[in-house]
């Protein structure tokens, strides 16, 4: 199966040093320069994964980020030039699956493609196989249920009172990894592990920042978790089970 990859940086070196590098490794790659560019390839073609340039003319890469979030399950790198932590972990909030700093190391990136493609293709086929409600034996329910939420991990929905969360696929397996574990203190690197993809950086908050996503989505009051405890010094504990 051949990817579809959008690059999106309004730096033409960049952008033709980055889709050629990846055209050599077996993928369909198409270019944008900024946002419109951007839109205009995903009304026109399928495309499994973006490479998004934070610092980009008009709507930047954080806002592009949320909007395309808000409206699909694409993959998303984001590629800054920025030393700025700050950044990166605003990406992670707004839904971005993982980024890579310039100067960019091609082979580094290669690999963060991958895993990123190869977590989505798995989660397609999780869900695509999955058996019918009616087919599906009851002892085999893959079926959680936590103060008034039902999270049916099969089918990855999410839902309270009938009506559906959505998630991203880092916060799916952040929850899945949760209500597998309750009432058990996880430590970052732990949590970490137990997701198909790693972000690795120097001060990685990829844990902080997913946690704080699904308080934001589920918790009555997110500044006042009651689900998603912190232990300090320790990790997290999932404490809705």
């Amino acid at each position: 199966m051949s990817y579809h990859i959008l690059v999106v940086d309004d730096e033409v070196v960049t952008r033709t040093m980055v889709s050629g590098y990846f055209e050599k490794q077996g993928y369909n790659v198409s270019q944008a320069a900024d946002g419109r560019e951007m839109h205009k390839v995903l009304s026109e073609r399928h495309v499994d994964l973006v490479l998004l340039d934070i610092n980009l003319p008009g709507e930047d890469g954080l806002m592009l980020t949320r909007e395309l979030r808000s409206q699909s399950d694409i993959g998303i790198i984001l590629i800054t030039a920025r030393t700025d932590s700050i950044d990166r972990i605003v990406g992670l909030e707004m839904g971005a699956d993982d980024y890579c700093t310039k100067p960019l190391e091609l082979r580094e990136l290669l690999v963060r493609v991958r895993n990123l493609l190869w977590r989505i293709s798995r989660a397609n086929n999780a869900v695509s196989n999955a058996p019918s409600v009616e087919s599906l034996p009851e002892e085999d329910d893959k079926i959680v249920a936590f103060n008034g939420w039902t999270f049916d991990i099969n089918r990855r929905a999410l839902s309270k009172g009938g009506e559906a969360v959505k998630l991203t696929k880092a916060e799916y397996e952040m929850l899945v990894a949760f209500t597998s574990n309750p009432n058990r203190v996880l430590s970052r690197e732990r949590m970490l592990n137990l997701l198909s993809h790693r972000v690795d950086a120097p001060n990685d908050r990829t844990v902080d920042v997913l946690v704080r996503r699904l308080r934001n989505k589920i918790e009555d009051e997110p500044k006042k978790p009651q689900l998603f405890i912190t232990v300090h010094g320790e990790g997290y504990m999932f404490a809705g089970k």
